[in-house]
């Protein structure tokens, strides 16, 4: 008899072996483990876990095929959202998770250890920093993002990492129309272009989830993003 968990992912085309459940399982546990001492998450029942975290992390197969993506950065990955569940489901991709604060870079580093992931490393520092540094700068193909932040300020920390051709897909909630409107001229100043906005609902849920799908269309100018604090206070627009 299918869970709860595995039924929500095969309406997402996700088959997941024995092995790759046990470490959602595994993941479940520390987090919940570590949530007792430090804020983590909100949401600590398990189905609503695997719900709002774990499936919420792969729906973005709608707007990706994630089969064709190697290199991948997660920015303001926070307790490892969307880049943990994506490193388990696909356990193919190359993954850098960024935060910018350090007990939670030691929660995924324990997460990442205790699983047995590899090719998965952790950073931690400011986006607006590592995107400085040539290592990082216009490496990935696809660069995905759970932040709350505006979507100008959003891609000012994240298209910078994506190489040419790539994709930045944020994580978005339904009511996306106004705040695409705002961020146009930035995602052009940046060297992407809004291609398209996939809507839809969680499987077998109320909650309203869109996908910006970004393409980096040039390389972004030197100048961004700019230094840190400033794409939050002044969003360009």
């Amino acid at each position: 008899m299918k869970n709860k968990f595995e039924q929500q992912l095969e309406q997402l085309d996700i088959q997941l072996t024995d092995r790759q459940k046990e470490q959602f399982d595994q993941y479940y546990e520390i987090l919940v483990e570590w949530n007792k001492v430090m804020n983590l998450t909100g949401i600590t029942e398990y189905d609503e876990v695997n719900e709002k975290h774990f499936v919420d992390s792969l729906a973005i197969v709608k707007a990706v095929d994630m089969r064709q993506v190697k290199k991948v950065i997660d920015i303001g990955t926070g307790a490892g959202f969307p880049g943990i569940p994506l490193k388990i489901a696909f356990p193919h991709l190359n993954i850098v998770l960024l935060d910018s604060l350090k007990k939670r870079i030691n929660f995924l580093n324990e997460v990442v250890s205790n699983l047995g992931l590899d090719h998965i490393t952790t950073l931690h520092g400011r986006a607006e920093d590592f995107a400085k540094k040539a290592e990082y700068r216009e490496q990935f193909d696809l660069c995905v993002s759970r932040a709350v932040a505006n979507l100008s300020t959003l891609s000012e920390y994240c298209i910078p990492y994506i190489r040419t051709g790539g994709m930045f897909i944020p994580y978005k909630s339904g009511t996306i129309d106004e705040e695409l409107r705002q961020s146009e001229k930035a995602v052009l100043m940046l060297g992407g272009k809004i291609e398209e906005t996939v809507k839809f609902q969680l499987p077998d849920t109320e909650i309203g989830r869109s996908f910006v799908r970004i393409k980096k269309i040039a390389e972004t100018k030197k100048k961004y993003p700019r230094k840190a604090g400033l794409p939050a206070k002044e969003p360009l627009s």
